[in-house]
């Protein structure tokens, strides 16, 4: 088992402590650096730093990022959700590791899901706001983070809620 331990900080935003999320850092008890380009290969990093390695996801509104020594995450609810995400990267972490013979190591990003191609599938692109936000685009950035899905728009007919369900489900991740 690679990843064992951690200390974890959950805290609000010092530009805004306002903000009604809250943020983690978990620092690492034992380095993970090595297994990065495993965990990118496995899960499809957002996005893939070289020096020093980091891979970022973005999953359900939130940034995830794991370096060798500390994982952070963003736009939390609460530290239950931390613990739940902590707990699922250790799974994925050790579970990569332990299987790295079998897994080619990468550091090139998977596809993302891309806000137009969601607005494209959408009835009203003018904006209803039936769905409780502003425009279709807000709608579909969201969408694309994992925040809100194809049941959420309420003006999809069943076989356009199935497309964009299809759509986004080629992007999963999740813990």
């Amino acid at each position: 088992m690679l990843l064992q331990s951690w200390q974890k900080r959950i805290f609000r935003p010092e530009c805004n402590p306002g903000f009604e999320s809250v943020h983690c850092i978990a620092q690492l008890d034992q380095d993970v650096g090595e297994a990065l380009p495993y965990l990118n290969a496995h899960l499809g990093g957002y996005s893939y730093q070289t020096d020093p390695p980091a891979v970022t996801f973005k999953v359900h509104g939130k940034l995830i990022t794991v370096h060798g020594d500390h994982i952070a995450i963003n736009a939390l609810a609460d530290e239950a959700e931390a613990d739940k995400i902590l707990a699922w990267l250790q799974r994925e972490i050790n579970q990569v590791w332990d299987e790295r013979a079998s897994i080619e190591p990468t550091t090139q990003c998977a596809p993302q899901p891309q806000p137009m191609q969601v607005l494209r599938l959408l009835p009203n692109k003018a904006g209803c706001r039936q769905c409780g936000h502003p425009t279709c685009l807000v709608f579909a950035t969201l969408a694309v983070q994992g925040v809100v899905g194809a049941q959420d728009c309420p003006e999809l007919g069943p076989e356009a809620r199935q497309a964009l369900g299809s759509y986004l489900g080629e992007f999963p991740l999740d813990w």
